[in-house]
């Protein structure tokens, strides 16, 4: 069970291997300009032109102390242009929550077992 813990602090942080390479890919035309994020489609589209692709409808909905992930870091860059840094950022920490769902699950399954041990 702690090597879930220990997964989860190396992908909150971004500093896990598990991260690379990113399952997001920033696609499109045009300028990396953010305007208005939404979602459509498994693609995370930062303006009418430019999008971030395969991101599941699960990673967009995400939530952490009440803010959904995704659509706040770029909600909070909003009029900004992205760099390449930015980019690589942005697809790091949608890979992150999607290793994150995925622990979770198995955490999910194991846990009536685990709670089991402790009580007896």
């Amino acid at each position: 069970m702690e090597e879930y813990g220990e997964k989860l602090v190396g992908l909150h942080l971004i500093k896990s291997f598990e991260i690379d390479p990113p399952i997001a890919k920033f696609q499109g035309n045009g300028t990396n300009k953010v305007e208005k994020p939404r979602y459509e489609n498994g693609k995370i589209f930062i303006n009418n032109d430019k999008y971030f692709e395969n991101v599941k409808p699960e990673v967009w909905e995400y939530h952490i102390g009440g803010y959904q992930v995704c659509e706040k870091w770029l909600k909070d860059r909003k009029g900004k242009t992205l760099s390449l840094e930015d980019i690589k950022h942005y697809c790091k920490v949608v890979t992150a929550l999607q290793k994150t769902i995925e622990i979770q699950q198995a955490i999910d399954e194991i846990y009536p077992e685990v709670e089991k041990e402790t009580i007896e």
